[in-house]
């Protein structure tokens, strides 16, 4: 892609899949716009469609364990975006990626994995062992860990005595959008140990988490903000034009 395709090309139309919670899919949809902008310039933003899931029927399928079902209702959701011209879709939530497959399935056109471009920044640093914070069925998924190794990446999860409290803050707290200086306090201690135990950074494995904890707080250790490194993929596979497919 030249200069002048990212400037005045056709953009590709972003798909994003979200809802889960509204407070990650708020960050996508104005860091996508924000990333267009940058480019573009003027009153640019980005050609996107967002398709909003229920929020308490994912939180049910998580709490019952229910992955099947919520890859269903998932890929149904995912296959509205298609069908409604996106030309590339993704998921606006790190814990539903344990469903990713069934919903590449599901797809005819691209499904951009937030895994990828984590790596991808995780590579690019040079590290080789990484801490991974989120809800608990991402701590406890294989998702990361196998994705990560396929390059070379070892993963380190906090103490399974911490997940309750972790994962609560961010279903009670961090979705709807409260910020408290004890759950960051938490968070931070989490990062700690992680840092103790051997990782070289950490990866903020919820969408949520970047509200909470920012690299000025631990700048010693690089933290790789998945919201932010996936909404950059998102405008670079946009910014790339309907031509280049």
């Amino acid at each position: 892609m030249n200069e002048d395709d990212a400037v005045g090309g056709e953009l590709r139309t972003v798909g994003v899949l979200g809802g889960m919670s509204s407070q990650s899919t708020i960050e996508y949809y104005r860091l996508i716009d924000e990333g267009i902008n940058d480019v573009r310039d003027g009153h640019h933003a980005a050609e996107l469609l967002i398709r909003s899931v229920d929020f308490g029927t994912i939180e049910r399928f998580i709490r019952t364990e229910q992955w099947g079902d919520a890859g269903e209702y998932l890929a149904a959701a995912a296959t509205d975006l298609e069908a409604g011209g996106a030309d590339f879709v993704v998921m606006a939530t790190n814990t539903m990626h344990r469903v990713a497959p069934r919903l590449e399935a599901a797809l005819s056109i691209p499904f951009v994995h937030i895994v990828d471009p984590t790596a991808d920044a995780i590579r690019a640093e040079g590290l080789d062992t990484v801490g991974v914070l989120g809800t608990r069925a991402t701590m406890e998924g294989a998702f990361y860990r196998e994705r990560f190794e396929e390059r070379g990446i070892d993963v380190v999860v906090p103490d399974s005595s911490r997940f309750g409290e972790l994962d609560r803050i961010i279903f009670e707290e961090l979705t709807k959008g409260e910020i408290r200086e004890s759950s960051r306090a938490f968070y931070l201690g989490a990062i700690d140990s992680l840092v103790e135990r051997g990782a070289e950074g950490i990866v903020l494995g919820c969408t949520e988490i970047e509200l909470l904890v920012e690299q000025t707080d631990r700048p010693g250790v690089p933290l790789f903000d998945t919201t932010a490194l996936h909404v950059e993929r998102a405008v670079e596979r946009s910014l790339a034009g309907k031509t280049d497919a």
